[in-house]
């Protein structure tokens, strides 16, 4: 009997131990929510953009977190006009203002935005073996979509860094393959 208590106890102080080491299931970020698609109303999403609207009574997951940060993180890369008059709508949640899409910058997915700490920084993104620097200017909302204050569309995917033209020209991408892409980042 004493030998299992011992044992049993070296096990725990093991897993203990072996758990500060290592990271854990409590670094992921889950899915923080659903919503269900609603149909908008006539002419209320973004019919000029290759965007797609709620599809009515889809669940979705909301997310506010994303993957941890690290020198080499993991995202899809998606494009976005940043103009006025572009598929992005309203002023870049930074600085309330629109920005050229001949300029490299990028919006980030809820969790990566953290809030607006992010803003006006630069990161770097990696792909097609080329590097440039973006400034992040938005958010793109992971949290919440499918209402009017999200032009009825769903919400973005925890992991997305959604760029400018000029990103896309930058990492030397021809234009028959924009959209969507697997890509590295980090703070510049």
């Amino acid at each position: 009997m004493k030998n299992s208590v011992l044992q049993t106890s070296f096990y725990l102080l093991l897993i203990l131990i072996i758990s500060n080491f290592f990271p854990t299931n409590a670094e992921t970020c889950r899915p923080s929510g659903h919503i269900i698609g609603r149909k908008p109303p006539p002419g209320q999403c973004m019919e000029n953009s290759d965007s797609l609207c709620c599809i009515p009574h889809k669940l979705y997951s909301t997310y506010k977190c994303s993957p941890p940060v690290s020198a080499n993180t993991n995202a899809t890369l998606t494009i976005n006009s940043f103009q006025k008059g572009g598929d992005g709508g309203d002023p870049s949640k930074c600085d309330n203002q629109y920005h050229s899409d001949d300029s490299p910058v990028v919006a980030l997915s809820t969790g990566w935005y953290k809030n607006g700490e992010r803003c006006r920084n630069f990161i770097k993104i990696h792909a097609n073996g080329r590097s440039i620097k973006a400034m992040v200017v938005d958010e793109c909302d992971s949290s919440m979509g499918c209402d009017k204050d999200h032009e009825y569309l769903p919400p973005c995917q925890n992991n997305l860094v959604v760029a400018s033209k000029a990103v896309w020209e930058g990492l030397g991408i021809p234009v028959t393959n924009w959209g969507e892409m697997p890509v590295t980042w980090t703070d510049a």
